[in-house]
């Protein structure tokens, strides 16, 4: 026979139940496709594709409140590879930032000892990609090196911060929520602390706002609903402190940035979320929830798409879109209530909601950030939804009168033109799911161009955790060489509402969810691999008597049915029962009643003991039986059978092998029906007295008693296994049998009341568990002497519940935060190593492979060798490479459509805009989330739409002046002398405004007045008023001008934003030049944003040397491919192709590298012979140029 192994090794791991209140915030989805989740001290990964756990980090001591993941906007080679990092802080102001794959802290930080109020990693610059911002209580913030632990800087305000929030367009622009309102920064930086404090505003509360409340005409009924509520906040921001009556200070439940439009925010409060300009700090929008309405507890600003993912009390998720401007204009006519212009906010589809009671409420919601089409809902019970955004094509069935203008698929997707049968692009994120929103002024593309999209929620994942401990815990019996083959690491268990789980310890999963009694179950015994026997006892009644429930579990089948029979009714709890070691017998033990000895086997009662019997305080079944010489004695008697029934001619005509084959199958299935094996326990009275008794059959003898050791007190538990016996006592005593030399030693451990005590399994294995009510320790009976210890307030902060061996090098324990963890021996509360893992489903994620597999299989994916196509796109969705995406969705859509100027013929200069183009086709521009970056007449018309709603939203005279400046640099004279002339007589400024009325319409484009006008703008500019002076300077279209003061000022991205909405395509481009080199300098090293700018000019040499100078060798490569086949590029020096090829040779890519070398011209040839060193010809093995094709649009 062939030996064979199997390696039964359980990994460790936590089985993870329901989060604490302070988890509520702890939730993070990562660049990196995966979610972060604190559950009380513990760390879950979740791999929302599978809906899995993939690793459980634990190392933190209090309850975790905040987890981030690292930005992945970064360029990654083998220095700075995929990684998973994830920060974490907990209650006691402990930050730990993980290596997530290994589970080890990469560092730890500690400031302070109260909570962590919010974290943030930074994302904005090239230089470092490790520091981590975070918010110390009360009123701290400071600044970490991540990767060493070290304090970069640290800054204290006046009022208690609560959170914070970065602006996506200006990393040096950040707000503050504080307790009495909100600190906007504008000089935030890695290198120094803010200088100044902030500039504070205040927030009115909605509901107590002041401001505009009107009364309504008679005849026009009183306004309700959302409009009632913009009523309320047309004042919103104030810079004086608030009566302490008209502001609830801690009304403000959150505030963000919009990543989808520049100087937006979004407040939320219980029933509405308000939208300010924050160039006119003023509310602009509002989504209000009607009375009957379900008030929010979260929103999410998408940047794909001007939308909002709203959560909602009820666990509902809703999805809301902005109406397009364009489309609220034309239905100003029908109702004039509507032409007060405002952003609005419609439901487009929503999630079903949840049943929420005291337990189970839902606290957080995260969406994926790569894509924006998949939300996740974090319930309070441990349940984790995962919910997935559907876009169905077709035309609505809702009502037409709900006045909703229908949704529409994009014109495009990464630059190129969308074809109507191309469905199956649609789900793969929001911005190829639904088109950019219309602004005022574009008008809507025919619809049978565009398909009519409905959106859906699909619940697409479920992960379910533990209930509420306390918790009665099993293993299932252990691996042997007879179960060998169809052996399942089963774990049995029950629960405080009287269902039994059975959780696979492989792969982590919950294998069954039975439900078996009415009550608490106190204990669990298994009698096969597939069958248990558990109790629950309910609550007693004032005789002190209770129902006890006894079931006998079939998990193949589920069936379950009472053990006892009738019995159960008015009776003393149970207080164990033990099921003997060959599964026959079953004594159940009780409070004040003498215990029963069952047959498993037949169900039957053998003996319930007499009135007289002792009190049981513990008890166990002895390991040795008579079994095997019983099957001898049964096999002797077949034999012997067998010889006297077949005569000697039958005898020499059949093989006696045979007959011994006949024999062994008919014995083997009577003993397994007939024998009935002797079997012993011991137990325990309350004075100590061990008893021992014998059960063969339906026989039960008394046999020998054993007086009490005076040393030991009250025993609690006895284990035996081998010739070791050990007991237990209510003192803290283990007392060591050794019952073959029959020597006794009693070791005090002080550590008060034993309340469980087992052996591990394995033959040889005296190893002991044993369980105190202030922790567990693990024995070596052999040696007598303690292997390892936990306890609590020493080494963990959870309480031990229930212990159990999971294998014969592994403990199992319950704890009463709710959580079951396998460990080691050691009982160090560790994470795993996730290559350890055996998962059930396997997972999709390039950060779990070593860094050079990682990027191997990049390459691999953007060379594409069996389909001769690179893709970049889509291989960055998969990666969740944040730099890489924005880069490859700019440069895809600028090279198609400077490939289409240079085909309709359009003179095009490098560095010029196609504004002919951008009217063509007035959709297929790049959305305004990209803001400097879009088209100028796409980024004007918005900014005009813009304007036009902060005209609309004035309440103050500060407002208009505002809003007159805004019309000035955007050539808007008519309607900016309008504002000017409202000026009231009693206004200091009212002399002033006139003057600068009469300025505006009188100018004329005469040499002397322009002189003068300069001159004067100039000395403005000179003596510190420089918007003074840039507004003069508009006035007479010298906007080039104040474009270059704005600059020299360090203004530069108001220098940009002039240049986008006044220059003609060729100033605008030199102005934009000019701030990419700024952004490429050392004191900003913002290359990659200066990439992006020059991309939108269409300086695509530029960008192809920048990529090759600082080293991004594969962008380099495959953007100058692109720009070739394009045709925007002639064929130069490709020094760039050399340099990928050798990147490709380093991974071991060797025809992909034979690619790029033939790219490179004769500058490859020398790498060409080094690849295909001795295999002569080697330059016919290289793929033929015309073979290789650049697609950026394909799947």
């Amino acid at each position: 026979m062939i030996p064979y192994t199997v390696n039964i090794k359980l990994a460790a791991r936590t089985l993870t139940g329901t989060l604490n209140l302070q988890n509520k915030t702890a939730v993070d989805w990562g660049w990196q496709g995966l979610i972060a989740q604190g559950c009380h001290s513990s760390i879950l990964i979740i791999d929302p594709k599978t809906s899995q756990t993939i690793q459980v980090l634990e190392r933190h001591k209090a309850n975790v409140v905040k987890v981030k993941w690292s930005r992945e906007n970064y360029y990654h080679n083998l220095s700075s590879p995929y990684c998973l990092r994830l920060a974490s802080g907990d209650a006691s102001g402990k930050i730990i930032v993980w290596d997530v794959v290994s589970g080890t802290a990469h560092c730890e930080i500690q400031e302070h000892s109260k909570p962590i109020q919010d974290l943030e990693w930074l994302w904005n610059q090239d230089v470092s990609r490790d520091l981590l911002l975070a918010v110390h209580p009360p009123n701290y913030i400071v600044l970490w090196n991540g990767d060493t632990g070290t304090k970069l800087w640290k800054k204290s305000y006046a009022e208690n911060i609560l959170s914070f929030s970065f602006d996506p367009f200006d990393p040096s622009n950040m707000a503050l929520l504080t307790s009495e309102g909100i600190v906007f920064i504008t000089d935030f930086s890695h290198s120094k602390p803010p200088g100044s404090a902030g500039k504070k505003v205040y927030i009115a509360s909605p509901h107590a706002s002041p401001a505009h409340t009107k009364p309504a005409p008679t005849a026009a009924p009183p306004p309700t609903g959302a409009k009632k509520a913009l009523n309320k906040v047309k004042v919103l921001i104030t810079n004086e402190k608030p009566t302490a009556e008209a502001v609830t200070l801690n009304d403000c439940l959150q505030l963000s940035y919009l990543p989808s439009k520049r100087n937006h925010m979004l407040l939320l409060y219980p029933r509405e979320i308000l939208i300010l300009d924050l160039e006119l700090s003023q509310t602009v929008g509002v989504v209000a929830i009607e009375r009957s309405g379900v008030p929010f507890i979260q929103v999410i600003p998408c940047a794909q798409r001007d939308a909002l993912y709203c959560l909602h009390e009820n666990g509902c998720i809703t999805l809301r879109v902005c109406r397009s401007t364009a489309i609220i204009t034309s239905f100003s006519f029908s109702d004039p209530e509507q032409s007060a212009q405002e952003l609005v906010y419609d439901l487009r589809s929503q999630c079903d909601a949840i049943r929420v009671t005291k337990t189970v409420r839902p606290y957080r919601m995260v969406i994926c950030p790569v894509n924006e089409n998949s939300a996740a809902l974090m319930v309070s019970d441990g349940r984790v939804m995962l919910w997935e955004l559907k876009a169905l094509t077709g035309r609505a069935t809702a009502n037409p009168s709900s006045g909703l203008s229908p949704l529409y698929s994009p014109v495009s997707f990464c630059g190129a033109p969308l074809a109507p049968n191309q469905k199956h692009i649609q789900n793969l994120s929001l911005n190829s799911m639904i088109g950019q929103t219309l602004i005022a002024g574009e008008a809507p593309l025919p619809s049978s161009n565009q398909q009519e999209v409905q959106l859906k929620f699909l619940l697409t994942g479920l992960l379910s955790g533990l209930p509420l401990p306390p918790f009665a815990i099993r293993m299932c019996p252990p691996l042997t060489t007879k179960n060998i083959n169809h052996y399942q690491p089963m774990l049995a268990v029950g629960t405080s509402n009287g269902s039994v789980l059975v959780y696979n310890l492989t792969s982590g999963l919950l294998h069954k969810e039975l439900s078996v009694h009415s009550c608490e179950v106190r204990g669990i015994e298994w009698v096969s691999l597939t069958s248990f026997l558990s109790f629950a006892t309910s609550s007693p009644n004032n005789m002190g008597l209770v129902r006890n429930e006894l079931q006998h579990v079939d998990m193949p089948t589920g069936r379950s049915f009472a053990f006892r029979g009738e019995r159960g009714n008015d009776e003393p709890p149970i207080e164990m029962i033990k099921v003997s070691h060959l599964k026959q017998y079953l004594v159940v033990v009780f409070r004040d009643k003498p215990l029963e000895l069952w047959d498993i086997r037949t169900g039957t009662l053998l003996r319930e003991m007499a009135k007289n019997f002792p009190t049981v305080t513990a008890l166990e079944w002895s390991p040795s039986h008579n079994l095997k010489s019983l099957k001898k004695k049964q096999m002797a008697a077949r034999e012997a059978m067998a010889r006297q029934t077949v005569s000697d001619a039958e005898q020499n005509s059949v093989e006696s092998s045979v007959i011994s084959l006949l024999q062994d199958a008919e014995s083997k299935s009577e003993t397994t029906q007939a024998i009935s094996a002797r079997e012993h326990f011991v137990f325990t009275d309350t004075d100590g007295q061990v008893y021992h008794i014998t059960v063969e059959g339906n026989t039960v003898k008394d046999g020998a008693r054993i007086p009490p050791d005076g040393s030991m007190g009250s025993i609690a538990c006895i284990a035996w296994k081998g010739d070791t016996l050990v007991l237990g006592d209510v003192d803290g005593n283990l007392n060591f049998w050794d019952l073959k030399a029959r020597l006794s030693r009693g070791i005090p451990t002080h550590r008060g009341w034993v309340k469980k005590i087992r052996f591990a399994p394995g033959k040889g294995n005296q190893k002991l568990l044993v369980m105190y009510t202030d922790g567990a320790e693990v024995w070596d009976t052999k040696e007598v002497q303690m292997v390892s210890s936990m306890r609590i307030g020493r080494n963990v902060n959870y309480r031990v519940l229930d212990i159990d061996w999971c294998t014969s090098d592994k403990v199992v324990l319950a704890s009463d935060d709710g959580c079951i963890r396998v460990l080691e021996m050691a009982m160090k509360s560790a994470s795993y190593r996730m290559d350890e893992q055996d998962l059930t489903d396997s997972v999709w994620c390039p950060y779990l492979l070593l860094p050079r597999a990682a990027l191997t299989l990049k390459a691999f994916l953007l060379l594409q060798p069996w389909s001769g196509t690179f893709t970049m796109d889509i291989t960055q969705v998969l990666f969740g490479d944040e730099s890489d995406l924005h880069f490859w969705t700019v440069a895809s859509h600028y090279l198609q459509s400077f490939a289409q100027a240079r085909q309709l013929s359009v003179a095009t200069v490098e560095g010029e805009i196609q504004s002919e183009l951008a009217q063509q086709s007035p959709q297929n521009h790049l959305d305004i989330c990209h803001d400097m970056l879009c088209e100028s007449s796409y980024f004007q018309k918005f900014q005009l739409d813009r304007v036009h709603l902060q005209e609309v939203k004035r309440t103050s005279y500060e407002h208009t002046k505002k809003c007159a400046d805004q019309l000035l640099l955007l050539g808007q004279t008519d309607r900016a002398v309008q504002l000017l002339l409202e000026t009231s007589a009693d206004n200091p400024s009212y002399y002033c405004d006139s003057l600068k009325a009469c300025l505006v319409t009188t100018i004329t484009s005469s040499g002397p007045s322009q002189s003068t006008i300069k001159l004067v703008a100039t000395n403005m500019i000179a003596n510190g008023k420089l918007a003074e002076g840039v507004q003069l300077l508009c006035l007479i279209d010298k906007a080039a001008d104040a474009c270059r003061y704005l600059q020299t000022y360090g203004e530069w991205n108001r220098a940009a934003w002039l240049a986008k909405v006044r220059l003609n395509p060729a100033e605008s481009s030199d102005v934009l030049k000019r701030w990419a080199e700024h952004l490429c300098s050392p004191q900003v090293n913002q290359k990659s944003k200066a990439i992006l700018v020059l991309l939108s000019l269409g300086c695509f040499y530029k960008v192809g040397e920048m990529l090759h100078s600082t080293r991004h060798f594969d962008s380099a490569a495959l953007f100058i491919e692109a720009c070739l086949k394009y045709g925007v590029m002639e064929d130069r020096e490709k020094t760039a192709f050399l340099d990928y090829a050798r990147l490709l040779r380093s991974l071991g890519l060797r025809e992909g590298a034979a690619l790029w070398a033939s790219r490179a011209g004769t500058a490859g040839e020398q790498l060409l012979e080094e690849l295909f060193k001795g295999e002569g010809g080697g330059h016919e093995v290289a793929i033929d140029n015309d073979e290789a094709k650049v697609t950026t649009d394909s799947l």
